[in-house]
């Protein structure tokens, strides 16, 4: 098969997984011994969580993560239990483990480690293994926090080289990492409020500000902005104008993952153009919820009636909602 030809896939990469073990309780009071409800364990990491709900819903994907220790190799094991399609670069740090602590109000707790330091020749490897796997056409994910040791700007290089190799990249990350990624120009970015407003140096308190956050985004250089902001449902902003929705859940167990799962949604049905892309990444953030841990949707999970896009006047009037 020619490179012409070749099926185009969507590759993650996580440059600081995690192995995430889940706690469900009844409530949490701190300096008491809780009994737990339930518990889980899961492959973890944004790019990964990305991987496994597009897998989960039959869209190819590859996940790309460097992996360490007893953890790195537990993880391993998960994704290959769960059939997940990888690709891990071995390194001599331990890969980290995150806890979540769930009650049955939906609150969530999580506990995450910070990971250990990723050396440059390591983080050589994992980009040689990008090149490997990833060719033009297809969507690069760029996900998550930084380990120990990785320069703020590695997803702004990464931009840049994967764009002039014909690639779309995605960057799904906050902080300094975010700020770097901008003028890189990726295709899309995906944060929440609380992100949004760190990248813009404000407060994003309403549906407007946060339109106008992302405008002001965009003028740096990025494609498209896709805002999640949870129970307010979400907004896009791109060179077409201004699309938000909302989404009906009516249990949440879990909001740890959803995010990624609203990411992988949206680059699901990307091809069907951004009306169909924020409606659908709305509704398997909507299943994401319902469902413990970090567990992803299945497409029986996943209903589509669960989520609408709202009309302009609609829009208009909500620009003055909060975020939250």
């Amino acid at each position: 098969m020619s490179a012409t030809e070749r099926p185009r896939t969507i590759v993650t990469v996580t440059l600081n997984p995690s192995v995430d073990r889940t706690v469900e309780i009844a409530l949490l009071e701190r300096g008491r011994v809780t009994r737990a409800t339930g518990s889980g364990i899961h492959p973890g990491g944004k790019g990964v969580n990305v991987t496994r709900a597009l897998l989960a819903n039959g869209h190819d994907s590859l996940a790309l993560l460097p992996v360490g220790g007893a953890d790195g190799r537990r993880l391993v094991e998960l994704l290959e239990h769960d059939a997940v399609a990888h690709v891990a670069v071995p390194v001599q740090g331990e890969t980290r483990s995150n806890i979540t602590i769930a009650e049955p109000d939906g609150t969530t707790t999580k506990l995450n480690a910070t990971g250990e330091r990723l050396l440059p020749a390591e983080l050589d490897a994992v980009t040689a293994r990008l090149l490997e796997v990833a060719s033009a056409g297809d969507w690069v994910v760029l996900c998550g926090s930084l380990p120990p040791g990785v320069d703020d700007d590695v997803y702004a290089r990464a931009t840049t080289a994967l764009r002039a190799a014909g690639m779309h990249v995605v960057v799904d990350t906050s902080g300094p990492a975010l700020n770097a990624a901008l003028p890189a120009g990726p295709d899309l970015i995906k944060p929440n409020a609380e992100e949004l407003a760190a990248a813009v140096g404000r407060e994003v308190t309403t549906i407007g500000e946060a339109v106008e956050a992302a405008s002001e985004l965009r003028a740096q250089g990025v494609g498209t902005v896709v805002i999640s902001l949870g129970g307010a449902g979400a907004v896009l902003v791109d060179g077409e104008g201004v699309l938000a929705g909302t989404s009906y859940a009516p249990e949440v167990r879990s909001s740890v993952g959803a995010g990624d799962c609203f990411l992988a949604g949206y680059l699901s049905a990307r091809d069907g153009g951004r009306e169909v892309a924020l409606r659908t990444a709305l509704a398997f953030g909507a299943a994401a919820v319902q469902l413990p841990g970090s567990q992803v949707p299945t497409p029986e999970d996943v209903d589509l009636s669960a989520a609408r896009l709202l009309s302009p006047a609609e829009l208009e009037q909500a620009l003055g909602n909060p975020v939250d």
